[in-house]
């Protein structure tokens, strides 16, 4: 059994302080230093990608019938700040305002405005900040809807 399990594991080599490494890290560290023209790139993705927020922005008449947003429930509110968290996915499509979205944990915030359309997805959690009168039409998402 033990044979079987080593044959699995990648390939290893030992470094010079006789430790383990793999030969990917090693190819790797040696174009790197082969190389001056790599570089490190800090990729960096926006808060809708971290959190799995799709949004479509200037959404067209057409989608909208295509979605049935004239059937779906109304919220409105005024200037305030509500902490939410989803329970389920849902849809969101802003009909006048805007709302500065701030994930919990997080310092940064995203800003969704009137014609725009949000999925929030499920077990997401932020505070939500509303200067003025805000309105959005929603639709809660089953598991498999799209």
């Amino acid at each position: 059994m033990a044979m079987a399990s080593s044959m699995m594991s990648p390939p290893m080599l030992m470094n010079k302080s006789n430790k383990p490494q793999s030969r990917t890290l090693i190819a790797t560290r040696k174009q790197y230093q082969t190389s001056t023209s790599i570089r490190a790139m800090k990729i960096e993705k926006t808060l809708e990608e971290l959190y799995s927020i799709k949004v479509e922005r200037k959404v067209s008449k057409e989608r909208l019938s295509e979605l049935g947003v004239s059937r779906w429930s109304v919220w409105k509110t005024g200037k305030c700040k509500l902490p939410w968290d989803w329970q389920v996915d849902q849809l969101v499509y802003i009909e006048e305002g805007e709302v500065r979205v701030v994930p919990e944990g997080s310092e940064s915030f995203m800003s969704f405005v009137a014609g725009d359309l949000v999925r929030y997805p499920k077990w997401f959690e932020a505070d939500l900040f509303f200067n003025d009168f805000y309105q959005e039409r929603y639709k809660f998402r089953a598991y498999g809807d799209d």
